[in-house]
């Protein structure tokens, strides 16, 4: 049954996103603690912790309480922090008959907690500010809506480079945000040979200003970034992840225009 906050609507504040590579100790105890209040033993949880990390369990440990729990604590405390990520992981998995309830649970406690990850679908993947969420929901609507199945495969890949641990794949995220952008750009314009930069350019029709030249530079940022990386000249994760925001809006913008364009 659902607490009386989630059955009214009280979700409160969104914590601003503070953690992403790391996990506190209140996440990893917590994950023990769900898992108990989903009516699961020490037994059943102990043998998923042990295959994620890759150690067997202590034959020395009969019972629940507290040896095994004791054991399964120590375990989820000590490890690495990308670690704690992969062990939810294997965990919604495994009980998939609790799996909902679970992944609610790790998720509620994300948000609560300003963790930029969330769980979908059984896998750890990258979660941005609210705005950016919301652009991303639009932008995979309105792309499957339209019939943009590349563009979709592109905003896939792009969040799966975020979400790559224990480093992201900056530069990966803003190639694949670009190519979701292009992809739609050119089944408007009709042309599936030229860059994104050039159909901008020769269509100005397609974008109002002075959005096209936001696009234009967006572009030649990812020419930069993406692409022609340099020694030393990585881009920050706040950049990416704002360039990654603004090609999922845009992308969005232009699906929604699709057969209202005539290029």
């Amino acid at each position: 049954m659902s607490s009386f906050s989630k059955r009214e609507g009280y979700t409160g504040k969104e914590v601003e996103i503070a953690i992403r590579e790391d996990a506190p100790e209140g996440l990893r105890s917590y994950i023990i603690q769900s898992l108990y209040a989903l009516g699961l033993t020490p037994k059943q949880i102990r043998p998923v912790i042990c295959q994620v990390l890759r150690v067997a369990p202590d034959d020395n440990n009969w019972s629940e309480y507290p040896n095994i729990d004791m054991e399964i604590r120590e375990l989820i405390s000590n490890c690495e922090w990308f670690k704690v990520y992969d062990i939810i992981e294997a965990l919604s998995k495994k009980f998939q008959s609790r799996q909902i309830d679970f992944d609610t649970e790790i998720n509620d406690y994300f948000l609560q907690n300003g963790i930029g990850w969330k769980l979908e679908n059984g896998k750890i993947i990258y979660r941005g500010n609210n705005q950016f969420e919301q652009n991303l929901k639009a932008a995979k609507a309105v792309v499957i809506q339209n019939g943009f199945d590349t563009a979709k495969h592109e905003i896939s890949e792009a969040i799966n480079d975020l979400s790559k641990k224990p480093t992201p794949d900056k530069t990966g995220a803003i190639q694949h945000s670009l190519a979701c952008l292009e992809c739609i750009a050119r089944e408007i314009v009709g042309n599936r040979k030229q860059t994104l930069g050039e159909l901008i350019k020769q269509n100005r029709g397609v974008v109002p200003p002075p959005l096209d030249i936001v696009i234009e530079k967006i572009w030649g940022y990812s020419s930069e970034q993406g692409r022609h990386l340099r020694e030393g000249g990585e881009p920050d994760f706040d950049e990416v992840e704002l360039l990654v925001g603004l090609s999922l809006s845009l992308s969005a913008y232009l699906a929604k225009k699709r057969g209202k364009i005539n290029p």
